[in-house]
């Protein structure tokens, strides 16, 4: 059975037109806007000062007020970044309590920071402010577990280890070769996350409810001010951009976290017991509570799964931009999922590193997972180098495989022979980034580039 609707009482919403509106459908409605929004304010009360500026430059505040407002919310942005300035739930969000803790301090002068702009405007510039931050965020932690993986790299180009396709042994490699793929992939999620910040760095901020104000903003000033490199022109699809360009920036927190998942898999293998070819530190692993030998590897699965986290996230979003042009408050239902996301994907790149330079590998396991039959690619390219056609070669050394492995009874462990040859085959394979000619330099420039 409902409950029966009640009365929010005096109303403080800047939204109010004298009567109180409904207290279910206020809840209903604002949700947990105020939490989330605690950590968009110090974004909405910098948008809030250059709004102020930008309002004197253009005569529409007096030099006085201008002064005092800004002042004003100096302080609060040293409070909200000290955590003293918080948003209550009776506040609705984080414009209210910053417009509200305005005027109890200035009195009629901080009803003025409203001017010319809109809850539409303000929340979309905030948000843009706290993704730009975000995103560069992410693409310096991706540039460190791109390092991370270069180290091991540099450090690792003599470990044999066997190389996969279809979870099956299919040709030698390293773990120079292996990590120096990984230290790739991260440097271009780190490549992804600049451009998706690209897409946020438009201001929206004068656009208002979409349609512009009788007033000659400096918008270019204030975007200036702000840090965005241009405008979102048109106001009225900068309010319709609003989920289309977090659907960009989540996609890029995906590439990032995929890239994290696939390391995390093969970590998740190795560490078997069946693989053993690496050990995880006893302080990155946690115990059974009922298996007393268990040493679980939880952090490596957590990353493993963090990726799901972000590729809700972004399904999320997508379903709720199908929309007509404008504003719709179904758009508020982006904020949850967009920080959602951009949380989980910074809190597991930045646990890359510590992972992956404590990282035990087991070269002898590693070897005796190298098999002869898996130098038989190595062996047709040699034969073509020859002269004989590949396929002809590649008839040939499948042949003689399937007659060794015929042979082989019991299989045996490789004799420290084959070993030796399965390193002689790597360090061979010098076709550029292959396991002999790794190019660690050419990665360690692009990561340098990053880096300036």
């Amino acid at each position: 059975m409902s409950s029966p609707s009640k009365s929010a009482g005096s109303s403080g919403q800047l939204w109010s037109k004298g009567k109180a509106p409904d207290a279910d459908m206020l809840r209903y409605t604002a949700r947990d806007d105020y939490m989330l929004d605690v950590e968009l304010l110090p974004f909405d009360i910098r948008a809030s000062i250059a709004h102020v500026r930008a309002l004197a430059r253009i005569e529409a505040l007096a030099p006085e007020q201008a002064t005092q407002i800004v002042e004003g919310l100096e302080q609060l942005l040293v409070e909200a970044e000290a955590g003293t300035f918080t948003i209550a739930k009776e506040h609705e969000d984080g414009h209210t309590a910053i417009e509200v803790e305005l005027t109890k301090r200035l009195g009629e002068t901080g009803k003025r920071v409203h001017l010319g702009r809109s809850r539409n405007d303000q929340v979309l510039t905030a948000m843009r402010l706290y993704e730009k931050h975000a995103l560069a965020n992410l693409a310096a932690l991706s540039s460190n577990c791109a390092s991370a993986m270069l180290s091991l790299a540099e450090t690792s180009k003599d470990v044999l280890m066997p190389g996969y396709t279809h979870l099956q042994r299919a040709m030698p490699q390293t773990v120079g070769h292996w990590a120096a793929a990984f230290a790739e992939g991260f440097l271009d999620a780190a490549n992804v996350l600049d451009n998706a910040c690209e897409t946020c760095d438009k201001s929206p901020l004068g656009a208002a409810a979409g349609y512009g104000v009788n007033l000659p903003l400096d918008r270019a000033g204030a975007a200036a001010e702000l840090g965005f490199s241009a405008l979102d022109l048109n106001p009225l699809w900068s309010q319709t951009s609003r989920g289309l360009s977090e659907v960009v920036l989540l996609a890029a927190a995906w590439h990032a976290m995929a890239v994290v998942r696939r390391l995390a898999w093969d970590l998740s293998l190795f560490t078997t017991s069946e693989f053993g070819f690496v050990e995880l530190p006893d302080d990155f692993t946690t115990g059974s509570s009922i298996m007393p030998q268990k040493r679980n590897p939880d952090v490596v699965e957590l990353m493993r799964g963090a990726c799901a986290v972000v590729q809700g996230a972004l399904n999320e979003v997508m379903g709720i931009v199908a929309l007509p042009s404008g504003y719709h408050r179904d758009l508020q239902l982006t904020k949850a999922p967009v920080i959602r996301a951009l949380r989980e994907t910074q809190a597991t790149l930045a646990l890359v590193p510590s992972l992956v330079t404590r990282l035990q590998f087991k070269p002898d396991a590693m070897a005796r997972a190298v098999s002869p039959e898996m130098l038989a690619t190595d062996r047709a390219v040699n034969l073509a180098k020859d002269g004989m056609a590949f396929r002809d070669a590649y008839k040939i050394v499948g042949s003689e495989v399937l007659q060794a492995l015929a042979d082989r009874k019991p299989p045996a462990p490789p004799h420290a022979e084959d070993v030796q040859a399965g390193m002689t085959s790597v360090k061979a394979r010098v076709s550029p980034g292959a396991p002999g000619a790794l190019q660690l330099d050419e990665l360690a420039k692009r990561l340098a580039q990053r880096e300036r």
